[in-house]
C-alpha cells in the first residue's frame, strides 16, 4: 500500500508554476472538480484544518468548510455575515455587540488566519469585526484543539485561510453599494515580481450608515510576498493593516423588568401592584404610589412585559455619548516552508499583532416596573422612576456609560515538523509540534453614572421614556468620568505536541496527539479612583497534558463514519484578575468533548455531507465554597474548609448535520441543522443537594439554514445569469436573568429570507442581494437583559471586474 500524496507545499509550487487566477471566471473547457474535491482541495491546500495530509472523508474529526464561492454569492463582508452556513456557529449570549463574540456549540471560539492567532478570548470587552476581505475559504474545526493551534477555547476553532499570490498576473476590481448608504470599493493584485518571486496586493474601504444607525466604516490592506522554488525552500511573508470604526449597540430592545412572580393578579389590575408594606419587617420600604399611579403603572404593561424584548421598532437606546469601536490592527508573519525530502518537511511561522481599541458605550439603563427582590417591593433604586411626585412608568435607570481603551500586543511561534513513515504495510504520518505564545494586554476603564450610581451633580439624566428618549447633551467629560479598571495583563503559553496519523488500511484511519503545556499570566493593577494604590504584580501558573484521539472507518468508499475524544485547556480568564493573596496557583480552564459521526458523499461526489452528535464541555470552573470564612472576629470563621471548588461546567449536547451539493454547472446548495441542549451545570456544594442547570443564554436548541443557486445561460444571452435564495430559522433563545427577577425572559423564533440575482459574462459581472425580503421583524444577537434587532429589509449592488 502506497498512499503518499504530494504535500501541500509541493502542490502550491506546481500550481504557482501554472495558473492561478483565483478570481478570475472559471474556464468551461478544464475538467470539473466535484464539490467534495473542491472541500478536500481547501482542506489540503491551507494544510491546517489537521496539520496533516488526510482526505476530508478520513479525517475523524467534525471540520466543516466555507467556501469563497459561497460567501461571494451571499455578499457577506464580515465574518458575523456567514453564521448561517456552519451548524453548532451562534451568537454568544450576555452580548454586548462589541466585534465577534461568537461560540461554537454554546461554548467559546478561537480565531485563526491560516493558524495563527487573530484575536479572541476577550470576551466583551475589545473584539475585531473580522472581515471577509482578504479570505479565501474558512475552516471551523469544533471541539478543543490545543495540540495544533496553542492555548485554545472548548467549542472550536475558525480558521481564516487568507489570499495567497499567485504567479499568472490577474486584477479584481470589486465595487458595491447599498442601504443605508452603503458603499465599498476593492482592489485585488496579484502575479510575479520575478521567477522566484511573487506578491498579492488587497486594498478595500467601505462604509455605511447602518440599520438603525449602527454605522461602520473599514479600510484594509493587505499585503504577502512569496519567495519560492529555491532549494525546495518557501517563505511568505505578509502584513495586514485594519483600521474600522464600527458603531455599538450594548442594550437593543430592552426586557421591561416585570416580576410576575411578584404580582398576585393580572398585572394589568392595578389593585394586584401593591405597594411594599415591609412585611418582612427589616425597616426597608420601597416607594409607595398612589392609586393613579399604580393604574398608570398596569396601563403600561403589555403580555410579553417580562418575557420578551420591548419592541421600539426603527428605534434605539443609543445615546449621542456613546462612540463607536475604534479599532487599529497590524499584523506581520513570516512563514518558512522547507520540504527537506519526499517523507520530511518543516513549517514554521513567526507572528507579530497589534491591536488598539478603544469607544463609548451605554449599558445599563434598566425600566424597572415591578418586582419583589428580597422582600422589598420596588425599592429604590430597583423601581419605576417618581419625580416631583411624576410617574415615569418607561424610564430607564442605573444607567452606566464606559468609556474604554484596550491594547493587545502578541507574539506567537510554530513549528510543525511532519514525517511520512510506512511500517508493516501501513502508512503514517508524523506530526511534532512546538509553539509559543505572549500575550500583552492593558486595560483602562472609565465609567459615569446617573443619579442611581452617583452623587455627584453633574449626574447623566434619566432617560424619562425609552420609547423616545431625552438624550444627555454636550460630552462624556462633562459628566465626572471616574476611572474604574486599569490594570496590565501578560499571559505566556508554551506547549510541544505530537500527533499520529496511521493509515491502518485504506478503510481505517487514526489521528492521535498529545500536548503539554504551560500557562502562566501575571497581572498588576495600576491605581483606579476607588483603589488608587498600584498593587504588586500577581502571577500563576499551571501546566497539564491534553489529546486527541480520533477513529475513521471507511464502511464504503462513499460512507464512513469516526469517533473523536479530545482534551484541550486555555487560560482560566484571559483578561481576569489574579489575587496576590491566593497561595496556591488557579487552575488552567478545561474542556473535553466526544464526537461520534458519520461522513458521505454521493452523485459522484457532487454532495458531501455529515451528521454528528456531540458532547462538549468546559469543565473545572471555579467558585467560592460558602462555608469558608476568614474573618476571625466572624462566628462562623472557618479556614478549615478549601475556599473553593472547581465542579462547575457549561456543557452542549446535539447534533448537527452540514450538507454541501452541486448539480453539473448549474444548482448548488448548502445547508445546515443543529439540535442542541446548551447548559450552564452549577454544582450542589453552595448548599444544594443536587446540581442546578439552566440554559445557556442566547443560544437556541434548533437552527436551521439553506442556501440554493442557480446558473444557468437563458433568453439567448452571452453570459450566465444566476439566481439564489436562502432561508433561515432560528429558535427561540434565552435572555433570562435570575439576577434582574426576569427568570423566563427569551426571544422568539423567527424565520428570514434572503435572495441573490446576477449576470456574469466574460470577466465581469454584476450582483444584486436582497435580504430579510419579507421585512421580517426578529432579533440577531441575546444581549444582556434584550435582543439587537436584526436588519431590516435591505439591498446591495455588487460589480465585480477581473483583467
Amino acid at each position: 500500500m502506497n498512499r503518499f500524496k504530494l504535500s501541500p507545499l509541493v502542490i502550491a509550487m506546481m500550481a504557482l508554476g501554472t495558473n492561478a487566477n483565483a478570481e478570475a471566471p472559471a474556464d468551461k473547457d478544464m475538467e470539473r472538480i466535484s464539490v467534495y474535491g473542491q472541500h478536500n482541495e481547501l482542506i489540503l491546500n491551507s494544510g491546517t484544518a489537521t496539520k496533516s495530509d488526510m482526505d476530508l472523508i478520513e479525517i475523524p474529526a467534525a471540520i466543516v468548510v466555507v467556501s469563497k464561492e459561497l460567501i461571494d454569492q451571499q455578499g457577506a463582508t464580515d465574518l458575523q455575515e456567514i453564521l448561517n452556513n456552519i451548524s453548532g456557529l451562534n451568537q454568544a449570549g450576555n452580548n454586548y455587540g462589541i466585534g465577534d463574540n461568537l461560540v461554537i456549540r454554546g461554548l467559546g471560539v478561537s480565531y485563526t488566519y491560516d493558524g495563527m492567532y487573530a484575536g479572541g478570548g476577550l470576551g466583551n470587552s475589545y473584539n475585531p469585526t473580522r472581515s471577509m476581505t482578504n479570505v479565501e475559504s474558512i475552516e471551523v474545526l469544533k471541539g478543543p484543539a490545543t495540540g495544533l493551534y496553542g492555548i485554545g477555547a472548548a467549542g472550536g476553532i475558525i480558521n481564516l485561510v487568507e489570499k495567497k499570490p499567485q504567479r499568472e498576473a490577474a486584477y479584481h476590481l470589486r465595487a458595491s453599494a447599498g442601504s443605508w448608504d452603503s458603499q465599498q470599493v476593492m482592489l485585488d493584485a496579484t502575479g510575479p515580481v520575478t521567477d522566484h518571486l511573487a506578491y498579492r496586493l488587497v486594498g478595500n474601504y467601505e462604509k455605511s450608515d447602518g440599520y438603525r444607525g449602527l454605522s461602520d466604516e473599514r479600510t484594509e490592506l493587505y499585503s504577502t510576498f512569496l519567495l519560492d522554488n529555491i532549494d525546495n525552500h518557501a517563505l511568505t511573508l505578509s502584513a495586514a493593516y485594519i483600521d474600522d470604526s464600527v458603531q455599538i449597540d450594548s442594550i437593543g430592545h430592552p426586557v421591561r423588568i416585570l416580576n410576575h412572580d411578584s404580582i398576585n393578579g393580572n398585572p394589568n389590575d392595578w389593585t394586584a401592584l401593591v405597594n411594599d408594606s415591609d412585611a418582612d419587617g427589616d425597616g426597608v420600604l420601597g416607594i409607595q404610589l398612589s392609586d393613579a399611579q399604580r393604574q398608570q403603572l398596569a396601563d403600561s404593561i403589555v403580555a410579553t412585559d417580562g418575557f420578551q424584548p420591548f419592541d421600539l421598532g426603527n428605534g434605539a437606546v443609543i445615546s449621542p455619548l456613546s462612540s463607536p469601536n475604534k479599532g487599529e490592527e497590524l499584523r506581520v508573519k513570516l512563514k518558512s516552508e522547507w520540504q527537506i525530502n519526499d517523507e520530511t518537511r518543516l513549517i514554521q511561522q513567526l507572528q507579530y499583532r497589534d491591536y488598539e481599541s478603544q469607544f463609548v458605550r451605554q449599558t445599563g439603563a434598566f425600566n424597572y416596573v415591578y418586582w419583589n427582590r428580597s422582600g422589598e417591593i420596588n425599592a429604590n433604586p430597583r423601581a419605576p422612576l417618581v419625580i416631583d411626585d411624576v410617574l415615569y412608568p418607561y424610564a430607564a435607570r442605573r444607567q452606566e456609560y464606559r468609556r474604554q481603551y484596550s491594547d493587545e500586543q502578541s507574539l506567537q511561534y510554530f513549528a510543525d515538523l511532519q514525517i511520512k513513515w510506512q511500517w508493516l504495510g501501513m502508512d503514517g504520518e508524523h506530526l511534532i509540534s512546538a509553539n509559543y505564545e505572549d500575550r500583552d494586554m492593558s486595560v483602562k476603564s472609565w465609567s459615569i453614572y446617573d443619579a442611581d450610581g452617583t452623587s455627584a451633580e453633574n449626574a447623566v439624566p434619566y432617560i424619562l421614556d425609552i420609547r423616545n428618549p431625552n438624550w444627555p447633551t454636550g460630552s462624556f467629560d462633562d459628566y465626572a468620568p471616574s476611572l474604574r479598571s486599569n490594570y496590565d495583563k501578560n499571559v505566556k503559553a508554551a506547549g510541544i505536541s505530537i500527533q499520529e496519523v496511521i493509515y491502518f488500511t485504506d478503510s481505517l484511519t487514526g489521528r492521535f496527539g498529545g500536548a503539554y503545556t504551560e500557562l502562566e499570566q501575571t497581572y498588576q493593577h495600576k491605581g483606579t479612583d476607588r483603589s488608587p494604590l498600584a498593587t504588586e504584580e500577581a502571577d500563576t501558573d499551571d501546566s497539564g497534558f491534553t489529546y486527541n484521539l480520533g477513529l475513521n472507518y471507511r464502511i464504503t468508499p462513499e460512507i464512513a463514519v469516526f469517533a473523536n475524544a479530545s482534551k484541550g485547556r486555555t487560560a482560566y480568564s484571559i483578561l481576569g484578575s489574579i489575587s496576590s493573596s491566593e497561595t496556591d496557583n488557579r487552575p488552567d480552564s478545561e474542556s473535553e468533548s466526544i464526537d461520534l459521526g458519520v461522513r458521505f458523499t454521493a452523485l459522484n461526489e457532487e454532495l458531501i455531507g455529515s451528521v454528528v452528535w456531540f458532547d462538549t464541555r468546559r469543565i473545572n470552573l471555579r467558585y467560592n465554597n460558602p462555608l469558608f470564612n476568614d474573618n476571625p472576629n466572624d462566628a462562623e470563621f472557618n479556614i478549615d474548609v478549601p475556599q473553593y471548588f472547581y465542579n462547575d461546567e457549561d456543557k452542549t449536547r446535539g447534533v448537527e448535520f452540514d450538507l454541501n451539493l452541486a448539480i453539473s454547472e448549474t444548482f448548488s446548495m448548502n445547508a445546515n441543522a443543529t439540535y442542541q441542549d446548551a447548559e450552564l451545570i452549577r454544582n450542589s456544594n453552595r448548599g444544594t443537594s443536587t446540581p442546578v442547570s439552566g440554559p445557556v443564554k442566547g443560544i437556541p436548541e434548533k437552527f436551521a439554514s439553506v442556501w440554493t443557486n442557480y446558473r444557468d445561460q437563458l433568453f439567448g444571452l452571452p453570459g450566465e445569469l444566476n439566481a439564489s435564495l436562502g432561508l433561515t430559522y432560528e429558535d427561540e433563545r434565552s435572555v433570562n436573568s435570575t439576577g434582574f427577577g426576569l427568570p423566563v425572559s427569551a426571544l422568539s423564533s423567527y424565520s428570514v429570507w434572503d435572495a441573490a440575482f446576477g449576470y456574469e459574462h466574460k470577466n465581469w459581472q454584476v450582483k444584486v442581494n436582497l435580504n430579510n425580503i419579507f421585512d421580517k421583524t426578529y432579533y440577531s444577537k441575546a444581549m444582556f437583559l434584550g435582543g439587537l434587532p436584526g436588519e431590516g429589509r435591505n439591498a446591495k449592488v455588487t460589480f465585480d471586474y477581473n483583467f
